[in-house]
This record gives C-alpha cells, sequence and structure tokens, in this order.
C-alpha cells in the first residue's frame, strides 16, 4: 500500500482540492466542516470517482446530493491494488460508521463462540471480539441469548470446564458440576488432557456440522468401551449420540450436493434492510442469522447487497467455499479473490440457476421479511429510535438544541362550526397523553384557520407567560402550561406558520422555533427559509413528525366530533312539537347539556321558564 491521507485541516475550495486527488486505486473519505467522516467508498480511478459525485449529472440522487453538500474536506489513500483497496474500505468503514454508508447495525457488538484451543485445556465461552491468538471462532451469532442456548446445548452433551483455568491441581475437589454431570473435572484430573481435547475437538466438529462425522467417531469409542466392559462409559456415549442424532434430524438437508454454502437474501422495507443467512455444512441447514443493516434506504440493491458481502466477510469466523447471492454484483471478481486470500482456498459467489439454490434464496428472503417486520413493531417502542429521530430533526431543522420537547397544534371545524383546537405533547420521541390538551373555538365564527390557530397559540403561550409570573416552572409533569417547548409544529403550510410566528412575536416568546407540517408532500416549512425541508423519506424524524401531526389531528378531530354530536342533538330539540329555537336556548342556558336535560325529572325541566309539564313530558320522552 502506498500513498498518506492528508491531514491539513485548512478549509480549501472543493474545486481545488479535486485537482489534487490522482488517477490511482485507493479509498477515499468524506468529511464535513467538523471533521467527522462522513462516507468512506473505494475507487480503480480516484480522480474519476470522487469528481462524480459534484457533477450535476449525478445529482438525481438524493443521497449524493447531500453527500456533496456537506462535504468539506476530501481525504484518500491511494493502494497498489484494488483489492488492498478493498480490505482497506472495509476496515474504514467499521472504524468511522460514516452516516452514508451502508453498514451492519451494531456490528461491534455481535458475539462468537470462542475456543481456546492454543491452551492444553481448552476453555468454550462468549466473546465480542475476534484475536489472533490461536483460538477457534464461530460467528457472529445476532442474539447473545441464542448463543447462550447453544452453549448449554453444548454443556448438556460435551461436559466441558466452564471455569477460567481448568488445568489439573487447581481445585482440591470436583465442583458441583462434576456431580451433575456437567463438567468432566479436568480441575482436579479426572480427565486427562488428551481426553478432554478430543472432547473438544468433538465440539468443533459439531459447530462446524459435521454431525455424521462425529457421531460415527462416537460410535466407534461406544463399541471399544462396550467391548472392554466399560458400560457406564458406553451408556454415557450412547447418551451423547443419541442427543447429537436428535439435534441432526431437525437440520433439514436443503443440498443434493452435500457441500458447504451460505445462501444470502435480504428484504426493505419503509428504508430498513434485514438480511438473512443460512448456514448449510455438508448440505443441512445448520443454523441461520439475520442482519440488519443501516444506511440502506436510498442505496440500490446491488449496493446493499455489496456492502453486506464486504462487512460481513470481513469478520466472519468462517467462509464457505460458495456463497449463494440473490443477484450479480459488480464487484464479484475483486470480492471472491479478497474472501479467497482470507480463506486460503477459492471461494465462489454463486447466482441461483437450478431450482433448489433458488428456494433456498426465496426461502431466505421471506424469512428476511417476516424478521424485518418483527424488528420493525418492537422497534415503535426503541427510545435509541426516539433519540436518533430527535436528532435528525434537530440537523434538519437546525435548531438550537434537541427538541425533546414538542408541542403540536392542529384546529378541525365544519364550515366554521363547532371549531375546536389540539395541542400534544411528545417528551423524548414519545406521547404525554396526561399533557394533551383541547381548545374550543370561541372567538372566531366564521370560516379562518389561521385565526383559529392563532387563538389557540395565544391561549396556550399566555398561560405560560402566567405560569412565569407566578415562579410555577416547579409544576408537576400533569401541568403543561409552565414548560416551554423545544419546538411548536403546526399543522399546514406557510399560512400557518405565519400565524404560529405572529402570535410568538406578540407575545415576545420568538425565539421559539416553529415549524409548519404540509400534509401533501410531508415538507416542513421553517421562518427565514423561503423553500421547504422534505426529511428522507425512510429517515425516523419523519416517521416522528408524522406520528405527532397524526396525533394532534386525531384528537383534535374526536373533541371536534363530541362538540358536533352535543351540538347537533341539541338542535334536534326543536323536532320536539312547542320547542322553537328560544324554549330550546332556555334548556340548553339552565341545564348546560343535552345529557342533563336527560336525566333531569319532569318536574325539574318543567321549572324553565316558558316549559310546561305537557312540554317537559315530551322532552323527557324524545330523549328517552
Amino acid at each position: 500500500m502506498s500513498g498518506e491521507v492528508r491531514e491539513d485541516r485548512i478549509p480549501i475550495p472543493i474545486e481545488e482540492q479535486l485537482r489534487t486527488i490522482p488517477a490511482k486505486t485507493g479509498v477515499y473519505l468524506f468529511k464535513d466542516a467538523q471533521g467527522r467522516v462522513i462516507y468512506v467508498g473505494k475507487a480503480v480511478n480516484l480522480r474519476s470517482r470522487v469528481r462524480s459525485y459534484f457533477q450535476p449529472s449525478s445529482q438525481v440522487s438524493p443521497k449524493v446530493r447531500q453527500i456533496a453538500r456537506r462535504t468539506a474536506e476530501i481525504d484518500f489513500i491511494v493502494t497498489e491494488t484494488e483489492l488492498e483497496a478493498l480490505v482497506l474500505e472495509c476496515n474504514l468503514i467499521k472504524k468511522h460508521r460514516p452516516r452514508f454508508n451502508v453498514r451492519l447495525k451494531d456490528d461491534k457488538q455481535y458475539p462468537y463462540i470462542k475456543i481456546t484451543w492454543q491452551e492444553p485445556f481448552p476453555r468454550v465461552l462468549m466473546t465480542r471480539r475476534m484475536e489472533n491468538d490461536g483460538s477457534l471462532y464461530f460467528g457472529p451469532y445476532t442474539s447473545s441469548s441464542a448463543l447462550h442456548q447453544t452453549l448449554d446445548l453444548l454443556r448438556k452433551i460435551f461436559p466441558y470446564a466452564t471455569c477460567k483455568d481448568p488445568r489439573p491441581g487447581r481445585r482440591p475437589r470436583p465442583c458441583l458440576y462434576y456431580d451433575i454431570n456437567r463438567c468432566a473435572g479436568p480441575c482436579t484430573g479426572n480427565v486427562s488432557e488428551e481426553e478432554y481435547r478430543e472432547m473438544i475437538q468433538q465440539i468443533v466438529l459439531f459447530l462446524k456440522g459435521q454431525t455424521e462425522q462425529l457421531v460415527s467417531e462416537l460410535r466407534r469409542q461406544m463399541e471399544e468401551a462396550a467391548s472392554q466392559l466399560a458400560f457406564e462409559r458406553a451408556a454415557a456415549l450412547r447418551d451423547q449420540i443419541y442427543a447429537i442424532e436428535k439435534i441432526s434430524q431437525r437440520q433439514r438437508i436443503v443440498s443434493p450436493t452435500m457441500t458447504d454454502e451460505d445462501v444470502i437474501a435480504f428484504a426493505r422495507s419503509d428504508g430498513e434492510a434485514c438480511v438473512q443467512v443460512f448456514f448449510i455444512r455438508r448440505g443441512k441447514l445448520v443454523g441461520r442469522e439475520y442482519f440488519v443493516l443501516e444506511g440502506a434506504e436510498q442505496e440500490q440493491t446491488v449496493e446493499v447487497l455489496t456492502a453486506f458481502l464486504k462487512q460481513f466477510y470481513n469478520k466472519a469466523a468462517y467462509i464457505p467455499p460458495k456463497i449463494v447471492i440473490p443477484q450479480e454484483v459488480d464487484e464479484a471478481l475483486v470480492i471472491e479473490e479478497w474472501l479467497r486470500s482470507r480463506k486460503g482456498d477459492t471461494v465462489v459467489l454463486k447466482v441461483p440457476r437450478d431450482r433448489e439454490e433458488k428456494e433456498l434464496v426465496e426461502m431466505a428472503a421471506q424469512n428476511a421479511a417476516e424478521i424485518l417486520e418483527t424488528l420493525k413493531a418492537r422497534w415503535e417502542a426503541d427510545k435509541n429510535k426516539h433519540l436518533q429521530a430527535l436528532a435528525e430533526l434537530e440537523e434538519a431543522l437546525d435548531l438550537p438544541r434537541l427538541p425533546v420537547r414538542i408541542e403540536c397544534y392542529d384546529v378541525s371545524h365544519i364550515q366554521g362550526r363547532w371549531a375546536t383546537g389540539s395541542m400534544v405533547v411528545f417528551v423524548n420521541g414519545t406521547p404525554r397523553k396526561k399533557l394533551y390538551r383541547r381548545f374550543r373555538i370561541k372567538g372566531v365564527d366564521k370560516v379562518d384557520d389561521y385565526a383559529m390557530l392563532r387563538e389557540v397559540l395565544e391561549r396556550r403561550f399566555r398561560r405560560y407567560l402566567e405560569a412565569q409570573k407566578e415562579q410555577l416552572r416547579l409544576a408537576t409533569s400533569e401541568e403543561p402550561w409552565p414548560h416551554r417547548p423545544d419546538l411548536v409544529i403546526v399543522d399546514g403550510g406557510k399560512g400557518q406558520l405565519g400565524a404560529a410566528l405572529e402570535v410568538m412575536e406578540s407575545l415576545g416568546i420568538e425565539d421559539t422555533p416553529v415549524a409548519a407540517l404540509a400534509k401533501r408532500e410531508e415538507e416542513l416549512f421553517v421562518p427565514e427559509r423561503s423553500e421547504p425541508i422534505k426529511l428522507p423519506s425512510a429517515s425516523q424524524a419523519l416517521f416522528l413528525v408524522q406520528r405527532i401531526r397524526n396525533e394532534a389531528h386525531r384528537f383534535a378531530i374526536g373533541y371536534h366530533h363530541h362538540l358536533a354530536r352535543k351540538g347537533a342533538l341539541a338542535a334536534s330539540l326543536e323536532a320536539v312539537p312547542g320547542i322553537g329555537p328560544k324554549r330550546r336556548q332556555a334548556l340548553m342556558e339552565h341545564f348546560g347539556s343535552v345529557e342533563a336535560i336527560r336525566k333531569a325529572s319532569v318536574e325539574e325541566i318543567a321549572t324553565v321558564p316558558g316549559i310546561t309539564k305537557a312540554l317537559a313530558e315530551r322532552v323527557k320522552e324524545f330523549l328517552g
């Protein structure tokens, strides 16, 4: 590898930086104004590839536009070969986790099974780091609980020691695990080093999926023990064989070639991507794992697949000779060369041609789709997603701070009648329904959405100012008025934004950020910006503002319908013979609601001026 990363931090125009990039193979890094790496890529011709991001013809892609707009500095590393560039690209993406690269979610935390083969009495344990220390690794697994279940199962079949140092002489007597047949007792010399390592080798065969070879060897040992009249050992071996065969029966034979291969497919939905990997060993499906990808929402399928292959096999403990993928990838030859260098043997990427392979890919894709739906439901309650949404919103709207408290307002009416307003409150990205408030519009008697919104906002923020004067800053969480939001969202467009800003300015709190969310194009209008902001279609920020807006609309509509039903029922009193507008108004003023009239007795209704007992009986009969 040759070349160096340029370390200068003096702001240089992009045009000048582009002129310094050589037409050589290597890796490029785009950095923002704060020096953060936002994208890493490799190219056979660095100059041509990097310049393409800043050409008008490439600005069609929203992702390319964002990268170009945010890039303040371009670094590069020249390499001798494309293979070196690929390896370096993988390592840099893993190191910097750039926001615009497709990347494995939480890839640093995936657990492995580690067997310390370099030790006289190898240990079997879980680790989250692969090291070049002579140990054997299996994984990665996406679930630590699934890994622990595997270890528990192994220990029932192969009683390996779980202590930190199982060498003989470490204990005066065996522990409880030895008594319950969950440990062979190497620490007290109950098993020799040779015998113990043989058992660990059996675990290795089991994890590799080579159960036929393992059962054959155990059966040989069982017969030998029986011939030597070691019936207790023969019985233990028999139980091991039975347990392994029982597990093996659940491992479906899916490949008639009886070879080792991985089958890869993935599913996408609303910007999320989930990859399913089937691990086939000697023709049997011995395991499967799923992996979630970040930054895939604006990428083509081939780019997502290529990114996964590089990142997954950069850390995979085992690389099979064949990897079945759903479609061709542009970098297939260099990826195969890289995998061959890692494995030390031939590795091929293969697109399915025969029926069996196509069915396997389809099955993997179906599994990925089901997993993705399950994960999406789980993410609804994931606080990390909420925090991500708030951070994205802060950046997109250029807010002075994280919008921890967001209030959203909407109005609802029918031709100006039964007009209502709603206020919903989200704290840390989740609704706080105890803080919701409804407003019945009092000062607007015509169709004027802007005036209605101004009334709602003025009433809410006057309460805020009054609370500040009364020093109610430490009011309980069930009282919304003393708290000032980090962001106000109004349902609508530029008109609603202007109405909200008028209220804020008139009350002297114009430094509170305000935005308007238009339904049709899901665009956000903010002050001092002529063009609306359109959040990425699959961004967590967009999901959040849509949910907040929909909640405000639902809350306003609910109150509006309540008032409309109440008003319509009150108006229907005029259907009672002898009850006109004046008597209806008198009844409503006296009782306050139709429900109160319904609960009143005939005698109580008859006390209303102008209502005789006969009329009261008719009203009571009408209301049921």
